[in-house]
């Protein structure tokens, strides 16, 4: 029995150990230059279909993600900044924060339809929650969370939140996540009764940004744009790990197939931090990608990461005409 509890802890700790150093082998693999005028906010993958979509302030920008081509444009938004994709209704959606509406359109023609007014104010990121079947906006000038109903294309409820709602998660089990950037908290919502259960603090996160969950093993990762990732136990709050990342990250993401977080940084910097379990994270990798990019979707299919920033074009100042894509993966 202890020759083989030996065999199976040294085992582990090289299956480890190979997946740290897998880790190390990021890069960015392609850049594709989109142009076009405008801010740009998050990024939506659809994995199955290979789109990405940007949202780019009067419209979304869809890219091929096998290709870099751009395949077409959502238009009509009015400050676009989430875009969530629901394949069954084959439909999107765009938060609207500057009228206080989400867009539908149309997957297949990309064609724009009528806007659902909330009442919330500024509503900037959103998901969909599947406990609830309903789409949540977190509405940054009123300090609240919208309920809509996909269906009927309606407003059913709100929430009143403990601070200004930056990015939020969802379990799919009945729990929402969401950053509070001016408080730098993390509330924890009901999402079926429709109240904040409780409010944990980020400190010594200073202004929370990007948020992402590992829901297998309960684990929050919140980036912060003094440079710190803090890792939280989704069940209670308490501080697992703090990690010191890029600075002015506006996006996180993690990737269960190769147990990695990432942290998208404007000061040009994709930060991959490996999870050696529930409870053990190391840097692995501070990549240089390029200026602003801190934004970004993670394909957990293909274990590539997507970035969008003002210029993606090697040697070039930056310019309209140079906005665009980078891809980052392991080679």
């Amino acid at each position: 029995m202890k020759r083989f509890l030996v065999t199976a802890m040294t085992l582990a700790a090289a299956a480890a150990c190979s997946a740290a150093a897998s880790s190390t082998n990021y890069a960015v693999l392609d850049s594709y230059v989109l142009g076009g005028a405008g801010k740009w906010d998050y990024l939506t993958l659809d994995s199955a279909a290979q789109r990405l979509y940007i949202a780019r302030g009067n419209r979304v920008m869809v890219m091929d993600a096998q290709t870099g081509k751009l395949v077409g444009e959502v238009t009509g938004a009015n400050g676009a900044h989430r875009i969530v994709i629901l394949p069954d209704q084959h439909q999107g959606y765009v938060t609207n924060g500057h009228a206080n509406s989400v867009m539908p359109f149309d997957l297949a023609t990309l064609k724009p339809l009528p806007a659902i007014a909330i009442s919330g104010k500024g509503p900037d990121a959103m998901l969909f929650d599947q406990a609830t079947a309903k789409l949540w906006t977190f509405n940054g000038h009123s300090n609240s969370a919208s309920m809509i109903d996909p269906i009927s294309k309606k407003e059913t409820g709100t929430v009143a939140l403990p601070g200004k709602p930056e990015f939020a998660v969802t379990d799919d089990s009945g729990r929402i996540y969401v950053n509070l950037e001016d408080t730098a908290q993390i509330a924890e919502v009901d999402a079926k009764a429709g109240k904040v259960l409780a409010t944990w603090p980020l400190a010594p996160c200073e202004g929370p940004t990007g948020l992402a969950i590992d829901v297998t093993h309960k684990r929050l990762f919140s980036v912060c744009a003094n440079r710190k990732m803090v890792v939280l136990d989704a069940t209670d709050g308490h501080h697992v790990s703090v990690q010191t990342i890029g600075s002015d990250p506006d996006a996180a993401g993690y990737d269960a197939g190769t147990s990695s977080v990432f942290s998208s940084n404007a000061d040009g910097t994709l930060t991959i931090i490996h999870q050696d379990d529930a409870d053990r994270y190391a840097i692995v990798a501070n990549l240089a990608t390029a200026a602003g990019a801190r934004t970004l979707a993670v394909d957990t299919g293909t274990h590539r990461v997507y970035l969008a920033a003002p210029d993606v074009a090697a040697g070039a100042k930056a310019a309209q005409g140079t906005f665009g894509v980078l891809v980052v993966g392991t080679h």
